[in-house]
């Protein structure tokens, strides 16, 4: 028998094995949760948005917190029952002049809870709504879990602020909030509260609704600039923009001062990704992942480099939608049990067999489709406006704001302009040894010493509307002479908006004048930086002349103000 036969060649087989210690290998056993087949940590797949939804629904609470926090710090003193616009006096003239409809009409041109509640005193209606919205933003925030009622809440909440804001909430990023908010809602189940609700899977509908938002807020950004200043087309826009920006930081006074090239290459970049990026929402699944890192990255570079309120951490919102759970995954732990384990075993589920549709998830799909009609429809005007050469920026097209029109600095102010409210004690305003003390605000410049802040997300709304005030007159902005009178009467809510009264401890000032400025940045290593000066300031002129407390009688009863103070 050859020696290489098979039945010669079974026993030395078997003897090399059992000297080697090698046996015969035992069925494989499925591989542990979390892990691969080789027991390496497992990768989840594409095309599924669980956790990209548990991180969309944190963000989007995370800015309805700050939001509704300025509100909860801010609205009694400006639109409260003795605010700088009383929001009672914005209600009773809008229901006097729509005094020959119905309620129902009166709601629908300004939906707000307030119209249901009691005004007489509408300071504790103000704080309940925004504590109410600070309570469930924290939830959300903190669980990653929210569903339509929650979410509902937070918008109907948000939105009956924004109806009575005046001009104090009159800026395109309080309509970006709602019309976000709303897209926020349709991201959940009705009423399961989970971080993973297995029947409700993510809807594609929605999620193309985020990315229809960010496509028209950076495309509209771009073409308003485009057409708008002449400084975007011939790139040097950011000679100019940190320095008369509403409310510069530190970092944007080094910006400043960047060599020329730099500027126009920031310029460049900034077309790139407002005009160009947006269109790679379309280009496929790789595409869409960089158009969400560069607009993400982006808006990172406007928060370091500006305080514009809660916009770009808003504005990443939506970004978001342009990843699936393979591209977070990283965001969160694995491990046995964790949510991308979890993840992982409702993706092999998902794919080994088709669900039966249950009641609750055909009701789901039918309201999805409804909300895609719903917003291709009220698209219609917004697309028309992008088109336009005419293109408006930051409007509304009904009262919900569920789709809107969007855009930032269109145009570029070449010269920074400043009012700085004084007092002064001295019986005679004319005198010339009359001395004038200056008001600080929280942020805004005023003392050429003091750093520019550094407040983004949080927003401080009078600080704002005082920079648009110094482009126009106080005739355009009662307001402010509403503030001169509180300041004469030293009201405490007034005060609190500041960061310091020259007054504190002493009788209120007899005077109150604002005065307008000239402001540009000291340039780094000059005489005035040496100084400690970030700021040099000139005067232009009266911004309005001194105000007394009893001048000021009828101007406040005109205008169904309460009279300050002692008055």
């Amino acid at each position: 028998m050859r020696p290489d036969s098979p039945t010669m060649a079974a026993p030395a087989e078997s003897l090399r094995r059992r000297k080697t210690g090698y046996s015969d290998p035992e069925p494989e056993s499925p591989p542990a949760p979390g892990r691969g087949p080789a027991g390496s940590p497992a990768h989840l797949h594409t095309g599924t948005f669980w956790l990209t939804r548990i991180v969309l629904l944190k963000a989007l609470a995370f800015v309805y917190f700050v939001a509704f926090l300025v509100a909860f710090h801010q609205n009694k003193q400006l639109i409260g029952d003795r605010g700088l616009l009383p929001c009672r006096v914005f209600l009773k003239n809008f229901q006097q002049y729509f005094q020959d409809r119905t309620s129902w009409e009166v709601f629908s041109y300004m939906p707000t809870i307030l119209w249901l509640m009691d005004w007489s005193d509408m300071n504790s209606n103000l704080d309940l709504l925004a504590l109410l919205g600070l309570g469930i933003s924290s939830f959300v925030l903190i669980t990653g879990c929210a569903n339509m009622l929650l979410m509902a809440a937070l918008w109907g909440l948000y939105m009956s602020l924004v109806n009575v804001g005046h001009v104090w909430y009159s800026f395109g990023w309080e309509s970006q909030l709602l019309e976000t908010g709303f897209l926020g809602i349709f991201l959940c189940p009705l009423w399961t509260l989970s971080r993973l609700p297995q029947h409700t899977p993510t809807s594609r509908i929605v999620l193309w609704g985020f990315r229809w938002l960010i496509f028209r807020i950076m495309l509209g950004a771009g073409l308003i600039k485009i057409r708008g200043d002449r400084c975007w087309r011939d790139l040097t826009c950011m000679d100019f923009h940190y320095e008369t920006q509403p409310m510069p930081n530190p970092v944007a006074y080094y910006l400043h001062h960047s060599p020329w090239w730099f500027h126009r290459f920031e310029t460049l970049s900034n077309h790139f990704i407002e005009l160009l990026v947006p269109f790679f929402l379309f280009l496929g699944r790789r595409a869409c992942i960089i158009h969400g890192v560069l607009q993400i990255l982006f808006q990172a570079v406007l928060i370091v480099s500006g305080n514009l309120s809660f916009l770009n951490w808003l504005t990443m919102v939506p970004s978001l939608a342009c990843f699936d759970d393979a591209t977070l995954g990283f965001l969160f732990p694995s491990g046995p049990g964790s949510l991308k384990d979890r993840v992982l075993q409702m993706q092999r589920d998902i794919r080994g067999a088709r669900p039966e549709p249950r009641f609750g998830s055909v009701v789901r799909r039918a309201a999805n489709v409804s909300l895609g009609v719903l917003l291709a429809w009220l698209s219609v005007p917004v697309v028309l406006n992008l088109l336009s050469s005419r293109q408006v920026m930051n409007t509304h097209f009904n009262s919900l704001h569920i789709v809107n029109t969007y855009g930032a600095f269109g145009s570029i102010t070449k010269e920074r302009a400043e009012v700085i409210l004084q007092g002064t004690a001295s019986s005679n305003a004319s005198a010339p040894d009359a001395m004038w003390e200056d008001y600080e605000f929280k942020c805004k410049p005023g003392d050429p010493s003091r750093r520019p802040c550094l407040i983004s997300p949080y927003h401080y709304r009078l600080d704002w509307l005082m920079w648009f005030a110094a482009f126009q007159t106080y005739e355009h902005n009662d307001w402010i002479i509403h503030l001169a009178g509180k300041l004469l009467a030293s009201d405490a809510e007034a005060l609190s908006l500041l960061a310091h009264n020259p007054f504190a401890g002493r009788p209120p000032p007899r005077w109150v004048r604002g005065e307008h400025y000239r402001y540009k940045f000291s340039r780094p290593g000059g005489r005035h930086a040496a100084e400690g000066k970030w700021w040099v300031r000139k005067r232009i002129g009266a911004y309005f002349p001194p105000l007394s407390l009893e001048e000021l009688r009828p101007y406040f009863r005109d205008r169904g103000w309460p009279l300050p103070g002692p008055l």
